[in-house]
């Protein structure tokens, strides 16, 4: 085994919501050149790297570098032979391809020939010796530092090198050695710095492969980036544990608190129990963005007067260090509780024409007109579910009404939550106030469905609202854009109208009806039909194969809530013995009736000649009325499972009829046939798309 490299850039503090990211891009790129020129194995047998990512530092340790690269085998090409020599001299062609291959003139007969699999070929071989690690490692690490995400670049000092934050230290190792080299102007060693207050001065890195020992034992840096997130986790746990709590914390604050401290230490925090007084998500909303802080929750998931931080100094007295966090959060949490006594002096009611203000998009409109459309639409969508009318216009109109609180302008997160809290206090009805809050949910793939008629009727409508209305200007996203969320907002409306009886077509009929005459284009409810189709594949992918998912969603279905039903039935015909060799039939088929000419003719019995296509015939009509009661019950499984008696007689028309007959009005008769037997057999899906 080579010895391990170590790379370690020291820096000023960080972007903390970018140091994953960097970390991650740091280790992969300089891991990834080195493979590629050699220095490290590759495949199998490929070494493994270690990243580092610090509030101060990026650095990665590879495992088996060598100090050489191998000797490269070199084969250039050249000319033909029959173009390389003219007169008995080197052509000018020859001549140049031995001066590019670092050949003299005279020494042109050195070059060996080779046949190409057309003709014979002049060919250069060389070895070339591999370069030291030395030599190269320097601009590996410059080339990586500008392919790194880095939000914003900087200067420093006089010095025309850019980073993300002032770089004050390189590090490069080999096993024990110094690799000289220089990046950003520094020149590497073995020097570092440790924590900023704990660390005793600068540390002197004895090996790469003893850094993060190193830097934990002298630095008091726990420099791996995995590990301090694992061990905050750990401690966090059992604080929490200690005071029977759970913590009240996503993944991106786990990250950013771990990216701010080098030697976490986890410390509980109090604040005056008045404050639970304010709504618990405007108090755990302010600890975790403001402060950085964990919220806890007792075992009914109310909020708790304390909570734990994570300090980035160990002191054998930390009580200065909590009295400070518990004044600068009591001080958040007085703004928050002000607010909140604030807003409820004023009605939810009073603030919606102030939504006049408020522009919901230029060629659209304020967003009180938009409130005016979700009106018309919650309306009409409480009528088709069989809701209070009255009460989804409310709740359509209240809806927005909390964008202009104080509590909303500072934590824009929370619209809709203080909206059901403000409409609560105003005395508004349970639904209506349940609603205004609700009608934003799904806000994200596995997030729960508002409950209750009244919540999904505002809750389609604004989905709706705002996908005619951007699709409709235009807006339609390309891509990874998609800066309305159309695409969310659209997954939205089809898992509820996977459980709703609802027809898509007329919910954005109906919705397209709310705007203004010529404000939305032409063909837009079209348009966003193919749109939600295709997110509806997409949604169902993950449950139903590919195949059954195109056959259902080939007959354009409107009724949404059919579609898994549809499915399940394919499912079953499937498992039938004769399903194969139907649905091959009907792609027979199809691709037969795509052929034809102008209009298929009208069927008339008495053109019927052979006894297979009589036969047929005869066994289209016995499925037809039990095939049509099954579909008028939605009954798709049993409606498909009629069609197993058609295999018969369609394999004995195939077997011995011409259909293309040169009798025109046979031929035609034939066409008709198979195009009754083509509508009759894809009433629950194109069973054509089935076949192999």
């Amino acid at each position: 085994m080579n010895p391990t490299l170590l790379i370690e850039l020291f820096t000023e503090e960080l972007p903390p919501k970018a140091l994953p990211k960097l970390g991650a891009a740091f280790a992969d790129g300089i891991f990834a050149e080195l493979v590629k020129l050699g220095f490290a194995p590759a495949g199998a047998e490929a070494g493994t790297f270690t990243s580092y990512a610090s509030p101060r530092r990026l650095a990665v340790t590879i495992s088996d570098v060598a100090a050489v690269q191998p000797e490269q085998s070199i084969e250039k090409r050249g000319p033909a032979v029959s173009a390389g020599m003219k007169d008995g001299k080197p052509s000018p062609a020859l001549l140049g391809f031995a001066r590019s291959c670092g050949l003299a003139p005279e020494a042109v007969d050195s070059l060996e020939t080779v046949h190409d699999g057309k003709q014979d070929v002049y060919v250069f071989r060389s070895v070339k010796a591999g370069e030291a690690l030395a030599a190269v490692l320097s601009d590996i690490v410059a080339a990586t530092l500008k392919k790194l995400p880095a939000p914003k670049m900087m200067r420093w000092a006089d010095r025309e090198g850019q980073f993300i934050r002032p770089v004050h230290g390189l590090t490069m190792l080999h096993g024990a050695d110094v690799i000289a080299g220089q990046v950003l102007h520094l020149e590497s060693g073995r020097t570092t710095r440790g924590h900023r207050f704990l660390s005793k001065g600068e540390i002197s890195l004895n090996t790469a492969e003893g850094y993060a020992r190193q830097m934990h034992d002298e630095g008091k840096v726990i420099a791996s980036f995995a590990a301090r997130r694992a061990l905050i986790g750990e401690k966090l746990k059992e604080a929490a544990a200690a005071l029977n709590a759970t913590i009240a914390a996503d993944d991106a604050l786990f990250d950013e608190v771990t990216a701010l401290v080098e030697w976490p230490v986890v410390l509980k925090g109090e604040f005056e129990a008045e404050f639970l007084q304010v709504p618990q998500e405007c108090l755990i909303l302010t600890m975790q963005q403001n402060q950085k802080y964990f919220p806890l929750l007792d075992a009914n998931g109310k909020l708790m007067n304390q909570f734990l931080l994570v300090s980035n100094l160990q002191t054998d007295d930390p009580s200065h260090i909590i009295n400070g966090n518990e004044r600068v959060l009591r001080a958040r949490l007085s703004d928050a509780k002000f607010f909140f006594e604030q807003d409820k002096k004023a009605k939810l009611d009073t603030r919606v024409g102030k939504l006049a203000n408020v522009v919901y998009h230029n060629k659209i409109g304020s967003q009180l007109e938009r409130v005016t459309r979700l009106e018309t639409i919650a309306g009409e969508i409480a009528k088709l579910l069989g809701a209070d009318v009255s009460k989804a216009t409310r709740a359509a109109y209240l809806a927005k009404a909390d964008l202009s609180t104080d509590m909303v302008g500072e934590f824009p997160e929370l619209q809709g939550i203080m909206g059901q809290y403000y409409a609560k206090h105003d005395g508004e009805d349970t639904e209506v106030a349940y609603a205004v809050e609700a009608h934003y949910k799904p806000k994200f793939a596995g997030d729960t469905l508002p409950e209750g008629a009244i919540a999904q009727a505002v809750s389609l409508a604004d989905k709706l609202e705002t996908l005619v209305g951007i699709y409709g200007i235009g807006l339609i996203p390309t891509g990874d854009k998609d800066p309305f969320a159309l695409r969310r907002a659209a997954l939205g409306v089809l898992r509820m109208a996977l459980v709703q009886p609802l027809d898509l077509k007329v919910l954005l009929s109906t919705t397209a009806a709310s705007f203004p005459a010529g404000l939305i284009a032409e063909g837009t409810v079209e348009g966003l039909y193919g749109f939600m189709l295709d997110r509806l594949k997409n949604l169902l992918a993950a449950e139903y194969p590919a195949a059954d998912i195109d056959a259902v969603l080939a007959l354009k279905p409107t009724q949404i809530n059919d579609v898994t039903v549809r499915l399940a039935a394919v499912a079953e015909f499937k498992a039938l013995a004769e399903s194969a060799a139907l649905a091959a039939a009907n792609k027979r088929i199809r691709n037969i009736l795509k052929k034809v000419e102008g209009e298929v003719p009208a069927l008339n019995e008495v053109l019927l000649q052979e006894a297979a296509e009589k036969d047929l015939f005869a066994a289209l009509q016995a499925v037809q009325d039990p095939v049509n009661t099954a579909l008028a019950a939605n009954d798709f499984t049993n409606a498909l499972k009629q069609l197993a008696a058609l295999k018969a007689p369609v394999d004995a028309f195939f077997d011995g009829v011409m259909v293309m007959a040169d009798d025109l009005a046979v031929r035609g008769n034939r066409l008709a046939l198979l195009s009754s037997l083509a509508e009759l057999m894809n009433r629950v899906a194109e069973l054509s798309l089935l076949a192999d």
